[in-house]
């Protein structure tokens, strides 16, 4: 992992941005199916991040913060899949169009086409996401998901981890496509 941005990851939560996430307000999902036909969604809990007044949004999820509704299957998410011991948390990157948030006044909404980086261990996935941006006041600001992002296991080196799931819980599938959507919700700093 460039070590430039490893470090801008590790001291992005005393950085100071013009907006803050608020954790209690935001959600990142996704869904797993298992056996063919039973799908989940689980949550993480766990989000820090922030947007400057570049425009530059970065979130930091914190993997062992996964929340599926069962705790062993959490513990086991967390140690096979996720393997947090090693790679705590997950990061996305994006650029918002900062003058288009300048302008948005209270109680509107932009919708915004955005080219996103996840990371995830020493993977990175190039995402185009498209975003709904709602100013629901003059100090919160809103960025959703407009439609499910689908993630392969394999595109960010999941594989042995699903399987390994998979194994450990008798199955006789679980779905390497994984639907993801996130609700994100920003207070101005000041």
């Amino acid at each position: 992992m460039n070590k430039f941005f490893l470090a801008l990851v590790l001291l992005a939560p005393m950085a100071q941005a013009d907006w803050q996430l608020d954790n209690e307000q935001s959600r990142l999902s996704f869904v797993s199916t298992k056996a063919g036909a039973v799908a989940e969604v689980h949550y993480f809990e766990q989000l820090e991040g922030g947007v400057d007044e570049q425009g530059e949004l970065a979130l930091s999820i914190q993997l062992a913060s996964v929340q599926t509704a069962i705790d062993i299957r959490n513990q086991r998410m967390r140690e096979l899949l996720f393997q947090t011991e090693r790679f705590p948390s997950a990061t996305l990157t994006a650029t918002l169009d900062s003058a288009a948030l300048d302008a948005l006044p209270p109680g509107s909404q932009s919708t915004m086409q955005l080219e996103a980086l996840l990371r995830i261990r020493d993977q990175q996935l190039p995402l185009a996401v498209e975003v709904t941006v709602a100013r629901l006041d003059a100090q919160t600001l809103l960025v959703q998901s407009r439609q499910p992002l689908v993630v392969y296991a394999s595109q960010l080196g999941l594989s042995d981890g699903v399987e390994a799931l998979r194994e450990v819980a008798g199955l006789p599938s679980i779905s390497p496509a994984v639907p993801v959507s996130f609700n994100l919700t920003f207070r101005e700093d000041g």
